[in-house]
């Protein structure tokens, strides 16, 4: 088997500092993306968590179609929230995207490294 790797020369996280892991790998039809923040251009950008949101999940599709997946193959979603209330918005967010393709999901509440409101990472297959 082998190991295909997505930015494997890691990127750029808030205050330019390096971040040393894969935005994506991919082995036997797996994509597994990592974790994605609502960033650009090594920067958390500003907003509700419905716009944090959709820039973190837009971020985890640009990574899936840069590897050839759609939403159609995504299987599983992780996501992190900084706060319970943001449950229902997120659902809100998530429904838009993946209605005709719901994953299976878990969804947790916890501080993040940085300073924002979600984290969503996911896993996709394909043959």
């Amino acid at each position: 088997m082998s190991i295909k790797r997505y930015g494997a020369e890691g990127g750029t996280g808030t205050g330019g500092q390096h971040l040393p892991f894969s935005r994506a790998a991919e082995a036997d039809g797996w994509l597994y993306v990592s974790g994605q923040t609502p960033m650009k251009d090594g920067e958390i950008v500003e907003g509700s968590v419905v716009e944090q949101s959709r820039l973190a999940i837009q971020n985890c599709l640009d990574i899936m179609n840069e590897a050839g997946y759609g939403t159609e193959h995504v299987v599983h979603v992780t996501v992190i929230l900084t706060d319970a209330r943001y449950f229902q918005s997120f659902n809100k967010v998530f429904k838009e995207v993946f209605g005709s393709h719901p994953p299976a999901r878990i969804l947790s509440v916890a501080d993040l490294v940085v300073d924002c409101k979600v984290e969503v990472g996911l896993v996709c297959y394909k043959k």
